[in-house]
């Protein structure tokens, strides 16, 4: 059989790399693609020998979108994601009898450029991330091969890895970092003893994929139905998809919850029946809050559902194991290149954990919301959500936009430090789109009180621009201009004038324009590696 480029199973990677990720998923294959373009050479290892080619993660978010725009998806993948579309914010909480409960404004403009909320199918992701990899200079991807066990020593880790099919095949591969990047049952956070410490929250879910084969009309890009009854989710999965998830009572066995039959019976009440959907996949989840602690051991560190997995009320399970891989890589990248000290490793595991527990709150007590199965209660949710939204102001919500955990690799900028940074369309000459497409990504220096450059000292933007950072002008007097005004309203907003925001799209600074050179001098300080480093 001949298989795609990428998914070679029999191909063992090199004995020696400086960053081995464990996982070929999409936060592995993202992780192998930045670390790549960065010039780290990188293998990937994956136990199954083909890409899954069915569901799962059916949501990704703006901020996400963004970090794929930064590793150069984006450029020729836009068709992949279907914006969140409907009338009432495209997010709703309805009662049994179809009562809109609550919204939540996933319609809304997003500081990152893109729709705030988007379906996609993942294994066109996937597919696009895998060619995206095996092209990248310095990637390779080995299908088939599978983590065994390491040992760490001061210069890095000795992984040894087999052949899934052929056990006894057995390869040594030394690296200077590893990422275990392999889901939520890791066998690098098992081999390294982390634990995981949970929220409390456990329920089972029938997950049903279908391919509508008659036109559907709803109001919602997600439709929470918290219905005592049965509840039940419903949700755009992206083009041409959708997906239902209905919560096992306790009167259903998880078996019977899993059957086909099941899936048409429950989905019925909705006039999905085999006459008017293909069955692409359905599946028995059990939906949980759980977070790693610590994220890194050694040269070791976790990413993705490895280090996290939460209830998908809110969609952002994929979406936080891209911002792993995003945090990670920008750190790893700079201390291979000898521009930042190893100890701005320390603080990838404290900010990402604290970023991904509150969004694992937040989805837990949506899901409090959604499963309550006790009539009177249900009924007394419903009245006091209703009673909430009678107010024209609290109609609809906005996603949560957490901030970084600390202690974070930030200075304190009055609440904007830790928080997402914007990026905005632009205009250079004749050339308009997104900033980081425009002017660069990396670390970005933009002011609205003029040019930054002409207050900073000559050899710190000498070392800004080799570290990869970009300076701009958005006040509309020099060459860049702020085409939406997005930038003027999220200074406005935050009662600042300048901004200095990291590679991965976090705030580290901002102020008043004058405070720009204070900036550079506090990033450096931060970063600048010791003699020997």
């Amino acid at each position: 059989m001949t298989m795609p480029p990428g998914q070679e199973p029999a191909m063992a990677p090199r004995r020696a790399v400086d960053c081995l990720v464990v996982g070929g998923g999409p936060v592995g294959l993202l992780t192998a693609v930045l670390l790549g373009q960065a010039g780290l050479q990188v293998a990937v290892v994956e136990r199954w020998p083909q890409r899954y080619p069915l569901p799962r993660a059916c949501t990704i978010d703006h901020e996400a979108i963004r970090i794929l725009q930064a590793a150069g998806v984006m450029a020729d993948h836009v068709a992949l994601f279907e914006p969140s579309q409907g009338t009432r914010g495209g997010y709703e909480f309805r009662n049994g009898d179809g009562e809109l409960l609550q919204a939540i404004d996933w319609n809304r403009t997003a500081e990152s450029g893109w729709a705030n909320t988007n379906g996609f199918h993942q294994p066109d992701l996937e597919t696009a991330l895998e060619k995206l990899a095996v092209a990248t200079p310095g990637v390779s991807v080995h299908r088939g091969w599978s983590f065994r066990a390491l040992m760490q020593h001061h210069d890095g880790v000795s992984v040894r890895l087999t052949r899934t099919d052929t056990p006894t095949e057995v390869v040594q591969v030394e690296a200077r970092w590893l990422v275990g990047a392999d889901g939520a049952n890791s066998a690098v956070r098992s081999q390294l003893g982390i634990g995981m410490q949970d929220s409390g929250f456990s329920a089972d879910w029938l997950v049903v994929d279908y391919r509508p084969l008659a036109e559907e009309n709803w109001t919602a890009f997600v439709t929470q139905y918290c219905d005592p009854a049965q509840p039940a989710t419903a949700v755009s999965s992206g083009p041409g998809r959708r997906r239902f998830e209905f919560m096992r009572r306790a009167d259903t066995t998880i078996d019977e919850l899993g059957q086909e039959s099941t899936a048409w019976r429950l989905m019925a009440p909705w006039d999905i029946t085999p006459e008017t959907a293909r069955l692409e996949r359905h599946a028995v989840y059990t939906f949980r809050g759980r977070w790693a602690q610590p994220w890194r051991s050694g040269n070791v560190f976790l990413a993705g559902d490895a280090a996290h997995v939460m209830p998908p009320f809110l969609g952002q399970g994929m979406c936080s194991g891209l911002r792993d891989a995003r945090a990670l890589t920008w750190r790893l990248s700079l201390v291979y290149r000898r521009l930042a000290t190893p100890a701005v490793l320390d603080t990838y595991g404290p900010e990402r954990a604290g970023h991904v527990r509150e969004l694992i709150d937040e989805a837990v007590a949506a899901g409090r919301v959604i499963c309550e199965l006790d009539v009177d209660r249900a009924a007394a949710r419903d009245a006091e959500m209703k009673k909430r939204s009678a107010d024209p102001d609290a109609v609809t919500r906005e996603p949560p936009h957490p901030r970084l955990g600390r202690p974070s690799l930030t200075i304190d900028s009055n609440g904007a430090e830790g928080r997402l940074a914007p990026q905005g369309r632009v205009r250079v000459g004749d050339r308009v789109g997104l900033f980081d497409d425009v002017v660069g990504g990396g670390w970005q220096l933009i002011s609205l009180g003029g040019d930054p450059a002409e207050l900073c000292d000559l050899d710190d933007l000498s070392w800004f621009r080799q570290v990869g950072g970009v300076v701009a002008d958005v006040s509309g007097h020099g060459r860049i201009e702020d085409v939406d005004g997005g930038y003027r309203r999220w200074f406005a907003e935050r009662g600042c004038e300048a901004v200095l925001a990291r590679p991965d799209f976090y705030v580290f600074a901002a102020g008043a324009h004058t405070d720009v050179p204070r900036f550079l001098t506090r990033l450096r300080q931060a970063l600048a590696p010791t003699a020997g480093e």
